[in-house]
């Protein structure tokens, strides 16, 4: 195979990819776009209701990011099993993601309700420069409250979810992402600013939008499941008992168990670093809210394509097409990366651009652009990085995956930026874009552990026959 030929695959090959890319963009693109919406609803009420209510979304996102981890054990062989037709295989997986989304709901409600203005309370060491610093923890503990009801819908969301995508089904729960983001965005005008004789709740209002959305959402999901179950078997007796085998519960936990710890040490890690760039004001974690709310919408491509990319590539693992699935795993990093520098220019353009739309501080508009610029010129490096992540997860390397994800953070990131706060008189711009490039060092060691081949591995083995 020709150098070009491998990077560059013919139409059908991105035929098969946008298939599965696609809906996922879209969805993800609605729901970003939707939240970029949200965002600025809130922050035309204030800066604290924008600062609390982004503080609230940063210990959420740890609670997701658990989710996301404590399933993907599981979907590792869910798409391998898919792969090999194996529709038992697949129902035993779903099974094991019910029990471990409801194990981290329990942990994350308790902590969230003993524990939720402690850790709110985190963010708000740094200057009092632009708001009050008991208002806007007041305000992140009301949003925080009121969102812990929505946890229950989410959890269940993204076991059908998942399970969904890994068996290639992405039309569903996109088209259930599409209703409830519409729902989120009509609910949160209505009741943030008080419309339509309805009472303005504000931060409140927001949240309570939120939670209805997510019932919407996996309404949506759990019937489109039901009145398919040709097409979804797996849903077919899921619930007559809750038994896995011993032996796939205990490969799911031996490989799972480093990506629910990855997860959680890794979105720890995230949130903090935002505490660590909050010690130099309150400005910061207003700027930082902007800055991410708006790069998400911008990051959908290359978050898209790492999900194909662990699609793809686990199901023709599965299937022990191992060619394929190294020719499919250099050619959508290729992609990818190329589509992240056409993205990453046109969030350059946009980023003095949406921040004047906030009610804000000229200093956070202008911290705020500062930091999407930073995140527009690293946008083909974060990319390469998610690529290689997904293609070492789609084999079941998940110990080593643990090491380039959350271990690399730990390491590397936090030290780096940790010192640069608070042991240098570096502006907070230059040691957000340290943070950021630094990401660098962890492509080289992802592009050489992919090139090497050490993740190409199938992991499942073919389910007794059933009859039902």
């Amino acid at each position: 195979m020709t150098s070009l030929k491998r990077f560059v695959g013919p139409k059908d090959f991105y035929k098969m990819v946008f298939a599965v890319a696609v809906p996922i963009m879209i969805q993800n693109g609605i729901t970003n776009f939707v939240s970029l919406l949200d965002n600025l609803m809130v922050g035309r009420m204030g800066t604290e209701q924008m600062s609390g209510v982004a503080i609230a979304n940063q210990l959420l996102f740890v609670f997701n990011l658990c989710i996301f981890g404590g399933l993907s054990g599981a979907g590792i062989f869910t798409a391998q099993f898919h792969g090999s037709r194996d529709t038992r295989g697949v129902r035993d997986t779903f099974r094991f993601k019910l029990i471990t989304a409801a194990i981290v709901l329990i942990i994350g409600l308790c902590l969230c309700i003993f524990f939720g203005e402690d850790l709110i309370r985190l963010y708000l060491k740094g200057e009092e420069d632009v708001g009050n610093i008991d208002a806007t923890a007041a305000y992140g503990l009301s949003y925080l409250r009121v969102m812990l009801v929505g946890l229950v819908p989410f959890c269940l969301m993204q076991t059908f979810a998942g399970t969904l995508r890994e068996t290639g089904e992405t039309v569903l729960p996109m088209k259930a992402s599409i209703v409830s983001v519409l729902t989120n965005l009509v609910l949160n005008y209505l009741l943030i600013f008080g419309k339509l004789g309805l009472p303005a709740l504000g931060v409140v209002g927001a949240a309570i939008a939120t939670v209805i959305a997510r019932f919407v959402e996996l309404t949506i999901v759990l019937i489109g499941t039901y009145q398919n179950t040709d097409r979804h078997g797996f849903i077919v007796g899921a619930f007559r008992s809750l038994k896995i085998p011993a032996a796939l519960t205990k490969n799911i936990i031996v490989r799972g168990m480093p990506l629910l710890a990855n997860e959680l040490l890794w979105s720890v890690g995230m949130a903090f670093l935002s505490q660590c760039y909050s010690a130099r004001g309150l400005s910061v974690v207003a700027a930082q809210n902007i800055s991410s709310t708006i790069s998400n919408f911008f990051n959908i491509v290359f978050m898209a394509l790492g999900s194909a990319v662990a699609i793809l590539v686990g199901q023709q693992l599965g299937a022990a097409k191992y060619d394929e699935a190294k020719t499919t795993a250099s050619r959508l990093m290729a992609f990818s990366v190329a589509c992240c520098f056409v993205i990453g220019g046109l969030l350059a353009i946009a980023a003095p651009l949406i921040p004047q739309l906030y009610k804000t501080t000229d200093e956070v508009r202008n911290l705020a652009t500062n930091f999407l610029w930073i995140c527009a010129g690293c946008m083909p490096i974060f990319s390469f990085a998610h690529c290689c992540y997904f293609t070492l997860r789609s084999g079941g390397k998940t110990l080593i995956t643990f090491i380039f994800d959350c271990a690399y953070v730990w390491v590397v990131v936090i030290p780096l930026v940790y010192t640069l706060v608070h042991h240098t008189d570096l502006t907070i711009t230059q040691i957000f874009f340290c943070g950021q490039f630094v990401d660098i060092v962890k492509c080289i060691i992802g592009g050489w552990m992919v090139k090497k081949g050490i993740w190409i591995n199938r992991i499942v083995t073919e389910s007794p026959k059933e009859t039902a």
